[in-house]
């Protein structure tokens, strides 16, 4: 393996490829490390290998060639992508997603330099793809993990920017159904896991609270799946009072301008949470199944509820602080942990703190 005194400078880089194709929360993970390499090195191409549900949030960043990766269609999808890279070189491919499939593909991408995950990151003979490994480190959450991947070329993240373009059809969208002047509390109740989702009727109770007791407006969201539309539909079956409902009536770049639209948003560890904490709203996190400290919003998570330490105790007989960093906790009833009381304290303290900061009930444009 080589390490970071053996890489060649990275001005001296002429082009770079990024593998990363999910998931859609790993996606924003990814961006600010587009931004930091764009701005210290204006000189080399990037392109980024990506998902074809994850093009659809990020494959308008500037200055970036994205080749789409479909892996629903099977042996055509790495077809298509082996004939996008036919006959090209790249100065270094930063191999940032530990799957098998993710490894098949790492194999159509030449490369010289290969960047991949410590030892204890790596799973799926991830090694055997790479020849330079980024720093082996515990206890860091997902988005900084990613950054550590600019090490082996001698940069540091020192800031961290999404800018994630949003179109104006998208913006008019939000403009259409959340018009501006109320404070708005958007629910996006599913994860793909779904291990980590909380209760229907414990969001309802919850977003009866915003629109009775605070005077809030409620905003139902979600995609198009079966699954969530049937959520959807228990949640809305248990509110007293009936509130908008989005879901499936939304693309993802019209999910961003809600999500900025909104002044809190309120889900579990998901997509749209990290999607939400990259365009700046602040997130009511929902956190048992999985450690907010490694994959919660990562900006802001004073707002979160944390109930792994509990979940472990619970369901792994041991603290926290016992488990390997980063172990995921989907036990049927986890998310029971969290209680009505709990999301609703956190709502309330958002609410007053937003009151005694003077913010605009809207983000400002």
């Amino acid at each position: 393996m080589r390490n970071r005194l053996e890489v060649e400078p990275a001005t001296a880089l002429e082009s770079l490829c990024i593998l990363r194709t999910s998931a859609i929360g790993d996606v924003t993970h990814v961006v600010p490390l587009v931004r930091t390499l764009q701005a210290a090195l204006p000189q080399t191409r990037l392109t980024w290998l990506i998902g074809k549900l994850e093009h659809r949030v990020v494959g308008d960043l500037e200055g970036v060639e994205f080749i789409v990766f479909d892996k629903g269609i099977g042996r055509d999808g790495f077809r298509a992508v082996r004939e996008k890279l036919a006959g090209r070189r790249f100065s270094a491919l930063l191999h940032m997603q530990v799957a098998l499939r993710s490894n098949i593909l790492s194999v159509l991408v030449k490369s010289p330099l290969r960047i991949g995950y410590d030892r204890a990151r790596s799973k799926d003979l991830h090694g055997l793809f790479i020849n330079c490994r980024i720093p082996a480190r515990s206890g860091e959450h997902v988005l900084d993990g990613m950054a550590s991947f600019l090490e082996p070329l001698g940069l540091i993240q020192e800031t961290v920017r999404w800018d994630i373009p949003i179109p104006a059809e998208a913006e008019e969208f939000a403009d259409r159904h959340l018009p501006r002047g109320r404070r708005t509390l958007l629910i996006s109740p599913t994860s793909s896991h779904r291990l980590r989702n909380w209760r229907p009727e414990r969001y309802a109770a919850v977003a009866d609270h915003a629109m009775n007791e605070l005077g809030w407006r409620v905003v139902l969201c979600g995609g198009p799946r079966t699954f969530e539309r049937e959520f959807a539909n228990q949640i809305l079956s248990h509110m007293q009072t009936p509130c908008l409902d989005l879901t499936g009536k939304d693309t993802l770049k019209q999910l961003l301008a809600l999500l900025r639209r909104a002044d809190l948003v309120l889900a579990p560890d998901s997509g749209p949470m990290h999607m939400a904490n990259a365009v700046g709203t602040p997130v009511l996190g929902l956190h048992a199944a999985s450690n907010p400290q490694r994959s919660g919003p990562y900006s802001d998570r004073q707002w979160c509820i944390d109930r792994y330490d509990a979940a472990a105790r619970k369901f792994r007989r041991k603290p926290a602080e016992k488990l390997a960093w980063g172990t995921k906790l989907e036990y049927p009833g986890v998310m029971d942990l969290i209680e009505v009381d709990d999301v609703i304290e956190r709502l309330q303290a958002f609410s007053s703190h937003l009151d005694t900061s003077g913010r605009h009930a809207v983000q400002p444009e």
